[in-house]
C-alpha cells in the first residue's frame, strides 16, 4: 500500500488541526497505515489538490475536491468519534 498524503486542516492551521493531527498519527499507527500528515490552514487546500489523498478538516469545507473530505469535529467534541475514525481508516486503506 502506498503512503497516503493526508491534509489536516483548520481555520488557522494551528490549534484544532494539531489536536486532530496527533489523533491521526495514533490512528494510522494502530492500523499499520503509512501516512504523510500535512497540517495546513483551510485556505491552503488548493495548493495540495494534485498530491492529497484525503482531507480531514475541523472547519466546514465549501468547495469540492478530487479527494474525499472528512469532517473532524468529532475529534474535538467526542460525538460520533468512532464513526469518523472508522471512515478515515476505510479511506486510507483504499488503493
Amino acid at each position: 500500500m502506498k503512503k497516503k498524503n493526508v491534509l489536516v486542516a483548520c481555520g488557522a492551521g494551528i490549534a484544532t488541526s494539531t489536536v486532530v493531527n496527533g489523533a491521526l498519527e495514533e490512528l494510522a499507527k494502530a492500523h499499520h497505515i503509512d501516512v504523510n500528515l500535512i497540517q495546513i490552514k483551510i485556505a491552503e487546500i488548493s495548493s495540495y489538490v494534485e498530491t492529497a489523498d484525503l482531507l480531514v478538516s475541523t472547519t466546514i469545507v465549501q468547495k469540492e475536491y478530487p479527494f474525499p473530505v472528512i469532517n473532524a469535529q468529532a475529534f474535538l467534541t467526542g460525538i460520533g468519534l468512532d464513526k469518523v475514525k472508522q471512515d478515515i481508516v476505510e479511506e486510507l486503506k483504499k488503493e
